[in-house]
């Protein structure tokens, strides 16, 4: 076939029956209606026919199969498209079994055209029924939309990303739209600066009333109009978000640039622009504040002061009326100094405070500002004074001092007003600072009456008084001086001071001190010698303190004293004679030291916790052979032996924390390669990085250890022996009394067999039997006290263990024996070799059985047991949750010698032969070699 010819003609020319349609002639005739509509239409379409889903398609498809075609024609449907069959299985299966199919978009990932590639359609799967109404197939017609989805997804990107730079400017961005500057798109700081009012889809006109009314219209009228942009700095913005609402003033940087489209015709307006109010106002305050700081220099009166205050501050914020209230008696307000506008009342009588609201007023004596944008709109200011002063927006900065509400400044309008967090802050500087300067010029008219005061003050203490400006220019000297001195004389500064006055050998001193102390401004102190008028020298202590400028810090002037040390320096001179006395003892104690440190016998060092010894007394070098130098230039830790060296370090760094001595042993290398043991004491130095540390060779002390070690082995093995003899002995018995049954047992069976009696063979087979399970739990005993027995463990309940061997333990212990077993309730269960532990607690019963030769009771009892670190030591366990398991009788007891060696190996106060003296010491072994499951058992 070739790809050329029509859809149509390689339909004809297929080869159809070498496919399950089979020649075309004997084809369904809806299969064939279907055929001959596919063809003729110009819209995609194919058929899948057959549980073989065969394919047929048209021209129009064709062009979607691409490389496919025509190959694809005949085929399986689903092999046709392989690399997308699993999309398609589930929407085929839907279609053949009668239900239609219909996607507006699929997405599927082709390979069509030697590449794979996203491709969508939308497309409609149609069930086709043959003549017996089953569905045969279905016919699919559908249109490939790639290049729409794509196009959409980029347009979407594309403003997307429009939308994210807008969102993302630093300033404020919207889009106008047509002549009538329809607000199309925002981001957030537009909207933030028109009041977050509801604009998108609304014109100019419709929605920002306030700009039009300041003529921003207009604006975008001609750059709309002329198709030139508009640009301009600090432009003044009036934001009232709704007619008679609140009014902010904003500042802004803008640019209005016309859009246009390709044939240049405008079609709307790009605004852009930075909110600079922060600028401007910051500078517009800095300005005022420069304007009020020269109109209030060189004003003295405090009327004056607070007057220039108020009308200054009135025009800077366009306010209709600022004023000061005094607070008189506490009840009164009455203003002492007012700005008003025309036609605005000034506030002349006075008014009782809880007019203003009690609440507000006690809320101004706690130090709060009062912030009120309109007072109509806030429902916590409904008093009637108000409304008589014509007052919508307030601001009412306390001025509290010293606890005491004392006065308020206070500004109004007659509009509501949208006060900035920097209006507020601005009117509380100027109420505080214009306040103050006006107590200030009140303290200077006190202070000039208190000069007088202080030349009194100053005349009755007893120092030398005096007084410099910042240069060192005397402006004052005391009475005192003039009395030491003998005469009426001030020096001219206190350069020519120090120059006539002070001992030649002080001179240098005190002059270094005074250039310091004019650098730095800081508080200067020194001792030196002055001339009387005898001409004797006398010892002063010269103090002096700045008077700083409260705004510039700069020193205005020093305030001086001079005070007579002169006795106390004769008394120093001779405490230190009486120290150089004490030093000298001192050194003859340290050379007492010395002596020790170089003669003692134990080894000195002195160390820091960094690892390094600073000092070794000679000990070492006689003990160890090192030199004094090879010891201090290398780690401490390098001559310890490996094994020691953790637990050392951990003992040094205990004492470092803890600031106690430690006392610890280790091993220290000689320089002959041998290792000698050292008992350490170490304390730490009061600096907390040294310590000294004092050794003391137990080489001897070792080798007498070692003696008393190896004694003490001969002693266990000579017990060793003994105790062979004992187990040999028993064993012995033991293991005659059941070779005995099984040889008795065995000559019983030879003698009935040459008789021919065989019928009583099982009776001696069973005794021969017998013995030989004696015999094995006896080995079993024996393995068991040799923990070489391989054990089983499981989880048991004891409870459960006990109960089961009663009868057992009641035919062991006999009737003359009351056996009672007390259960313990909510027992844990317990890891353990049931059989070993079964076996510990018989031998407990028979031994405590042997202890009641007249008859008794036994108790065996179940517990859970909390141990505790004490009781835990006790029994030489770890501290936790345990299982008991108890085994108590009312015999005869043991004396204290017995009870001693009781868990003993091979210890048995049965006659030699009688026992192996291995019970107990089997049950001890049990018990260590339990393991834990949720408690352990003791």
């Amino acid at each position: 076939m070739s790809e050329n010819r029509s859809t149509a003609d390689l339909i004809r020319a297929f080869r159809w029956s070498g496919t399950p349609l089979g020649d075309p002639a004997n084809w369904p005739q809806p299969l064939k209606t279907l055929v001959e509509l596919m063809l003729a239409s110009n819209q995609a379409m194919f058929i899948a026919w057959g549980p073989q889903r065969t394919f047929l398609y048209n021209d129009a498809y064709a062009q979607i199969l691409a490389s496919k075609h025509p190959a694809a024609l005949g085929r399986d449907f689903l092999d046709a498209w392989a690399e997308i069959r699993s999309d398609l299985v589930p929407i085929v299966d839907q279609a053949y079994r009668g239900e239609p199919v219909h996607m507006e978009d699929i997405e599927l990932q082709m390979n069509r055209k030697g590449f794979q590639e996203e491709a969508h359609f939308s497309f409609s799967y149609t069930p086709i029924r043959d003549e017996q109404d089953q569905v045969a197939g279905f016919l699919c017609a559908c249109v490939e939309i790639t290049d729409q989805v794509l196009a959409d997804r980029r347009r979407v990107a594309e403003n997307d990303r429009l939308s994210r730079m807008f969102s993302q400017a630093p300033g404020f961005r919207a889009m106008l739209s047509g002549p009538e500057h329809r607000i199309v798109m925002t981001n957030p700081t537009y909207m933030q600066l028109v009041g977050h009012r509801d604009v998108l889809g609304k014109t100019v006109s419709e929605t920002l009333q306030d700009a039009v009314a300041q003529g921003y219209l207009d604006l975008l009228d001609q750059v709309f109009a002329r198709n030139e942009a508009y640009e301009t700095h600090g432009a003044n913005y009036r934001v009232q978000a709704f007619p008679g609402g609140a009014v902010e003033d904003r500042y802004v940087d803008f640019v209005y640039q016309p859009v246009t489209d390709g044939e240049g015709n405008v079609t709307g307006i790009f605004v852009d622009g930075v909110d600079v109010t922060d600028r401007v106002l910051n500078e517009r305050r800095q300005k005022f504040r420069l304007q009020l700081e020269d109109r209030l220099r060189g004003l003295t009166e405090p009327g004056a002061i607070v007057q220039a205050t108020v009308e200054l501050l009135g025009k800077y914020l366009d306010a209709d009326r600022v004023g000061y209230g005094e607070i008189i008696g506490d009840r009164l307000v009455r203003t002492t100094g007012s700005y008003t506008t025309d036609g605005m009342t000034p506030l002349t009588e006075d008014y009782l405070l809880d007019e203003f609201g009690s609440a507000r007023i006690e809320s101004q004596r706690r130090g709060d500002i009062v912030v009120i944008q309109d007072i109509q709109a806030d429902s916590t200011s409904a008093e009637p004074v108000w409304a008589a002063l014509d007052t919508r927006g307030v601001v009412s900065v306390p001025l509290v001092r010293d606890g005491r509400f004392v006065a308020a400044l206070y500004v109004n309008t007659r509009l509501p007003r949208l006060w900035s967090p920097d209006d507020v802050s601005l009117i509380q500087e100027v109420a505080n600072r214009s306040w103050d300067a006006g107590q200030r010029a009140i303290a200077e008219m006190a202070l000039r009456d208190s000069e007088v005061q202080f030349r009194l003050m100053a005349n009755a203490v007893p120092q030398i008084v005096w007084i410099t400006d910042d240069e060192g220019h005397v402006e004052f000297m005391n009475k005192q001086w003039f009395d030491y001195i003998g005469q009426q004389l001030v020096p001219p500064s206190s350069d020519a001071l120090i120059e006539t006055y002070v001992h030649p050998d002080d001179q240098k001193a005190t002059f270094a001190v005074l250039a310091e102390t004019r650098r730095t401004g800081a508080p200067f102190s020194i001792e030196h010698r002055l001339r009387g008028g005898t001409g004797q020298y006398r010892w002063f202590l010269a103090r002096g303190e700045p008077h700083l400028d409260d705004a510039s810090g700069k020193v205005l002037r020093w305030f001086a004293s001079s005070v007579d040390i002169h006795d106390r320096k004769l008394a120093e001179e001779e405490l230190r004679r009486f120290n150089e006395q004490l030093e000298q003892r001192v050194a003859e104690r340290t050379a007492e030291r010395d002596r020790l440190w170089t003669l003692s016998q134990d080894m000195f060092a002195q160390a820091n916790l960094e690892g390094m010894m600073s000092a070794v007394s000679p000990a070492w070098t006689k003990i160890l052979g090192w030199s004094e130098s090879e010891l201090t230039s290398r780690p401490y830790a390098t001559f310890m032996h490996h094994e020691d060296m953790e637990p050392t370090l951990a003992a040094l760094a205990s004492m470092g924390e803890s600031g106690q001595p430690k006392r610890f042993e280790n091993r220290i290398a000689t320089k002959d390669g041998d290792w000698k043991w050292i008992e350490w004491t170490v304390a730490p130095e009061p600096d907390g990085q040294n310590f000294i540390a004092v050794g003391r060779d137990l080489s001897a002390a070792k080798v007498r250890e070692q003696e008393l070690a190896s004694a003490q082995e001969a002693l266990r093995q000579a017990q060793k022996m003994e105790a062979v003899g004992q187990l040999t002995g028993g064993l012995a018995h033991d293991f005659n009394n059941i070779l005995a049954g099984i040889s008795g047992s065995l000559e019983m069976m030879t003698s009935r067999l040459a008789q021919g009696r065989v019928g009583e063979l099982d009776r001696y087979i069973d005794g021969a039997s017998v013995a030989a399970k004696r015999a094995a739990n006896l080995t079993q005993r024996l393995l068991a006290f040799s923990r070489r027995q391989t054990l089983e463990p499981k989880p048991a309940n004891l409870n459960n263990l006990v109960a089961g061997m009663l009868e057992l333990i009641h035919r062991s212990v006999g009737p003359g024996i009351e056996v009672e077993a007390v259960s313990g309730t909510g027992l844990w269960p317990t890891f353990v070799d049931v059989g070993q532990l079964e076996n510990a607690l018989l031998n407990l019963c028979i031994n405590a059985r042997d202890a009641m030769p007249e008859g008794g009771k036994l108790t065996i009892e179940t517990a859970n047991r909390w141990m505790d670190e004490t009781s835990a030591k006790r029994h030489n366990l770890d501290a936790g949750q345990y299982v008991s398991l108890c085994v108590s009788d009312t015999g005869t007891g043991m004396t204290p010698d017995v009870v001693d060696r009781a868990f003993d190996p091979f210890y048995t106060t049965k006659p030699i032969g009688e026992g192996t003296g291995l019970g107990l010491s089997m049950v001890y072994g049990s018990r260590r070699s339990i393991r834990r499951y949720g408690a352990n058992p003791f």
